[in-house]
């Protein structure tokens, strides 16, 4: 290992902003990173070169290129995210003796890919059983994936948000009418936003929330265009801010909402309860160790009657939830501050290095 800086070699797509705050962060700790991506994200990274006609071919064709990198780079630690992805590529590009592989899972990787299709499966096994320690947000996903294989070393290693935004928790708990909610997540098939818009339609309608969604996501056309049937204009949107205007912007809202049907430990979920809002999400297990009876709501997955019911009663009670909501702080910041969870990704690395030189 690096006599005094550990040296991380980052596979991971460069257009996410939780890989840019990763990347950040751990040079800010002291850690060398290399970042190599077939995305073309912001983040300065080494370009892999997609090969072959079809998406799914890239990451095992990459894999000799990735292999010329860890020659080239000599990294103490490789850490790709995303186990069918980059963490089959490493898989395949690092032989015995190389370098430890730390894998982290991003919950779809775990929850979804899997039971899309035998190959599926078969790779994301083999990424799991070639990783030297395995990094999940929950012990949910943890689980999940032991059930597909058994890795080396798990490890739970939350995401969480930066110390700087607990400063922009609620002052006051008051809830406004109309009470305002957030929906943060992007228009995609598995965070069910539409379900949502269709459900609370009638109380958009009149005007006992205001409800705002993301202008983004493969299907914002689709669901503004549903929105403008439902509701007329009522509907808000908020473009892509930067980090901290969005965290600025969400800590303006009484409520966090999501009817996501995937999940693992939400990082908005998390962001939410740390800024004060009042969390509301569909009951799945993902969500099971952050979200309780004590410390948000949940609802019956697709069941408008049960959302809306929810909705009716912060609007009715007009209880502004202080105990629930300064608790959720609490455990932020106890679990969830991103700074001390990095420190941990390091430590955890650091061992694996050590134990790799030794």
């Amino acid at each position: 290992m690096s006599a005094h800086r550990l040296k991380i070699l980052v596979l991971a797509d460069s257009r996410s902003f939780h890989i840019e705050r990763l990347a950040r962060e751990l040079v800010r700790q002291g850690c060398r990173v290399v970042t190599a991506s077939l995305e073309r994200g912001r983040l300065c990274h080494y370009k892999l070169k997609r090969r072959g006609p079809v998406k799914a071919w890239h990451y095992p064709l990459s894999a000799p290129e990735v292999k010329s990198i860890i020659r080239k780079y000599r990294p103490d630690v490789i850490n790709p995210h995303y186990a069918c992805g980059y963490g089959f590529s490493t898989a395949l590009a690092v032989g015995k003796g190389g370098p430890p592989v730390v894998l982290d899972l991003w919950g779809s990787d775990i929850l979804i890919v899997p039971r899309k299709s035998f190959f599926h499966r078969a790779i994301t096994r083999t990424a799991l059983r070639r990783a030297d320690l395995v990094l999940g947000d929950s012990q949910y996903l943890l689980s999940a994936a032991e059930a597909l294989a058994r890795p080396a070393r798990k490890s739970v290693v939350r995401w969480g948000i930066e110390r700087q935004y607990l400063e922009f928790h609620r002052s006051d708990y008051e809830l406004r009418r109309p009470l305002r909610i957030i929906v943060p997540r992007p228009h995609e098939e598995v965070y069910n936003n539409g379900f949502i818009l269709r459900a609370l339609a009638p109380l958009i309608v009149k005007e006992d929330v205001e409800i705002t969604f993301p202008d983004f996501g493969s299907q914002a056309g689709e669901f503004r265009a549903e929105g403008e049937s439902l509701v007329g204009g009522k509907v808000k949107f908020y473009p892509r801010m930067s980090r901290y205007e969005f965290m600025r912007f969400m800590a303006g809202f009484d409520v966090y909402l999501s009817a996501a049907r995937s999940d693992s430990s939400p990082v908005s979920l998390i962001e939410a309860m740390g800024l004060g809002l009042i969390p509301i999400a569909a009951d799945i297990p993902g969500i099971s160790e952050w979200l309780t009876k004590a410390s948000g709501y949940r609802f019956r997955q697709d069941s408008a009657d049960g959302l809306r019911a929810v909705i009716e009663g912060l609007l009715s009670e007009k209880d502004p939830h202080e105990r629930m909501r300064r608790g959720n702080f609490e455990r932020v910041r106890r679990e969830a501050v991103f700074e001390h969870n990095v420190a941990e990704r390091i430590r955890l690395m650091h061992g694996l290095a050590e134990g790799a030189d030794g």
